[in-house]
């Protein structure tokens, strides 16, 4: 894991450039991390203990550039550290604490996801890296790696169960945003998909009509 020196006179956030536009090369980019992190802030609603951002940088070592992974999520940090929220994610302002899981979208032909980038998260010590191509037929189009005595793994299953972070990650076809296509999906220890707001919305809503149905074959007229 990449260690900075703790003397060094470390920059405050105030000071970091965040200013140079985050370029996203394909709308998935931004949709598939927001959808995960949709997920999620309905899953763990009650918790305050982790991070999820989409195209935000971060900076590990004063001495480096930024990284901008596509999305990432960290546990152990505080969800909002105030109300004008994070600009970007500074690891010596976030206790050392790297980002649990990193996902990359691969929408263009650059290799960056799988040598640079993939080189600088093992530096940083982030246990996940998740890549999903759009792209390549010669690779698999979800790529979930472990980081494991210093070097990437790859995991095999659909989903991938992640113990650290308690939930699987995996590819599924399902609609989002109106849009019905495959999508990444967080998954329980049973391998059932975590619902998206939307389809808990459409769960309610046909719970709803059932009860009121039974209650109509007993002869009650629901308050509706």
């Amino acid at each position: 894991m990449l260690k900075y020196k703790s003397c060094k006179n470390l920059p405050p956030v105030e000071e970091l450039d965040y200013s140079e536009d985050t370029l996203v090369n394909h709308e998935l980019q931004d949709l598939i991390p927001h959808l995960l992190k949709t997920i999620l802030a309905l899953a763990w609603a009650n918790r305050w203990d982790w991070f999820f951002a989409a195209q935000m940088r971060i900076y590990y070592d004063p001495d480096e550039s930024a990284i901008v992974p596509d999305g990432f999520l960290s546990l152990g940090v505080e969800r909002f550290i105030d109300e004008r929220l994070r600009s970007c994610y500074v690891l010596w302002e976030e206790n050392d604490i790297v980002p649990i899981l990193v996902l990359e979208v691969v929408t263009k032909v650059s290799g960056e996801e799988y040598i640079a980038k993939k080189e600088t998260y093992v530096q940083m010590g982030v246990l996940y890296y998740v890549i999903y191509n759009l792209l390549s037929r010669r690779r698999p189009p979800l790529e979930v790696y472990r980081l494991v005595d210093g070097s990437y793994q790859l995991q095999s299953e659909n989903p991938v169960w992640l113990p650290e972070i308690n939930l699987g990650i995996g590819r599924e076809r399902g609609t989002f945003q109106g849009i019905t296509r495959e999508w990444l999906y967080w998954y329980n220890e049973q391998g059932q998909r975590l619902l998206t707001p939307e389809e808990q919305l459409t769960e309610a809503e046909r719970r709803a009509e059932r009860l009121a149905e039974q209650l109509r074959n007993a002869g009650i007229e629901p308050d509706l």
